[in-house]
C-alpha cells in the first residue's frame, strides 16, 4: 500500500525539498529496533551480558548511555529473553527517548506526564528521578490507562501516581504544582505511518490533523496552568503537520507569551529541521524557532519538540 497522496503532497511542503525522497523511503521498510536498559532494575553492563548470552547482536547508541539498536529480524528473540520479561529493558523508538532526555527531571521533583499511555516516557522519567519525588501520569482512555499501570508495575516504578482523567482539566485542578511537565500530545501519528501496515494510515486525513490541533491547544493551556513559575514544559508530537506543532504553540504564546520563553535545543545528530516560520496565512512567533523537527531515518521516527520555561513572577 502507498502513502496517502494528500499526505505526500503536504509533507513535500513541510520538509526540505532535497530530503523528501529519502524521507519517503523510510516509510517503506521496517526500522532498526531500539531499546534501553531500565535503570530501576538493571544496568547497561548487566543487560549487555544478557544480550550476549542470548546471542543477540546489538549496537550501542553512542550518544545515550544504556540504549541499543538491533536488526528488525532480531526483535522476536529480544522479546523472548528473561531481560524483557523481567522488565529490565524497554523497546522504544529513539525519538521517544529524546523527549525525557530534554525535559531532564531530577530526583525529588514534582513531574507531570499529561498524556502518558502506554508509559514509555513515564518509565524513563521515573528512572531519571530514581523513583523519588512525585510523578503524576494522566491518561483518559480506560484501556490505555490500565496498560499504562501494568507497564509501570512491570518496570518497577514506585513514584508514579496514575489518574484516569482528561488532561484538559488538570491545570485547573492542580494550578502551578509541577516542576516539569511532559506533553507528548495525542496527534495524527504521521511519523509512524508504514506502507506495509495499512492500518497505521487508515484513520488519517487532512481534516483530522486540524481537529486534533484543537485538543492539543487545550492540553497546552492546561499544562501551562499546572506548571510552576520557573518550571519547564516539553511539548512534542510524532506528527509532521504544522497544525499540530507550530500552531498549538502559537496559540499558547498568544495567550501567555509574556510569561513564557522557549529554550534552544541541541541534539547529537544532524537529521534536523528548524520549525516553519509560517504556514498558510499563519505567521509564527519567532520564539518557536527554538523548537526542532526531527526528520526520520532507518532508525529514528520523525518527531517535533519544543521546550518552554515559565518565567518567575
Amino acid at each position: 500500500m502507498s502513502l496517502p497522496e494528500a499526505f505526500v503532497e503536504k509533507l513535500s511542503q513541510i520538509v526540505p525539498r532535497e530530503h523528501i525522497d529519502a524521507i519517503l523511503k523510510t516509510f517503506d521498510v521496517p526500522k532498526q529496533v531500539t531499546f534501553r536498559v531500565n535503570t530501576l532494575k538493571s544496568s547497561p553492563k548487566e543487560l549487555e551480558s544478557q544480550l550476549e548470552a542470548a546471542n543477540i547482536p546489538y549496537e550501542p547508541i553512542g550518544w545515550m548511555e544504556g540504549v541499543y539498536r538491533i536488526a528488525p529480524q532480531d526483535k522476536l528473540r529480544l522479546t523472548q529473553t528473561d531481560a524483557f520479561y523481567g522488565g529490565k529493558l524497554y523497546i522504544q523508538n529513539l525519538a521517544s527517548m529524546i523527549a525525557p532526555m530534554i525535559l531532564a527531571p531530577r530526583p525529588e521533583e514534582t513531574v507531570l506526564d499529561l498524556a502518558a499511555a502506554p508509559g514509555g516516557k513515564t518509565l524513563m522519567l521515573a528512572g531519571m528521578m530514581q523513583n523519588t519525588g512525585w510523578l503524576s501520569a494522566v491518561e483518559p482512555t480506560r484501556e490505555r490507562f490500565f496498560r499504562l499501570r501494568a507497564n509501570l508495575e512491570m518496570q518497577g516504578v514506585t513514584n508514579a501516581h496514575t489518574y484516569m482523567t482528561d488532561g484538559r482539566s488538570v491545570g485547573k485542578k492542580c494550578p502551578e504544582m509541577f516542576d516539569r511537565i511532559m506533553l507528548d500530545a495525542p496527534c495524527s501519528s504521521e511519523a509512524r505511518f508504514k506502507t506495509h501496515e495499512p492500518k497505521s494510515m487508515s484513520f488519517w486525513s487532512i481534516h483530522k490533523a486540524k481537529e486534533t490541533s484543537k485538543l492539543q491547544r487545550r492540553l497546552l493551556l492546561s499544562a501551562y496552568d499546572a506548571l510552576k513559575p520557573g518550571g519547564k514544559l516539553l511539548y512534542c508530537t510524532c506528527s509532521f503537520s504544522p497544525e499540530e506543532n507550530e500552531s498549538p504553540l502559537q496559540h499558547l504564546l498568544e495567550r501567555h507569551g509574556e510569561h513564557l520563553t522557549t529554550l534552544p535545543l541541541t541534539l547529537p545528530f544532524d537529521n534536523l529541521q528548524k520549525p516553519l516560520k509560517r504556514w498558510g496565512k499563519e505567521v509564527f512567533d519567532e520564539r518557536i524557532q527554538n523548537a526542532v523537527r526531527i526528520l526520520p531515518t532507518d532508525t529514528i521516527d520523525g518527531f517535533f519538540l519544543c521546550l518552554l520555561e515559565k518565567k518567575m513572577w
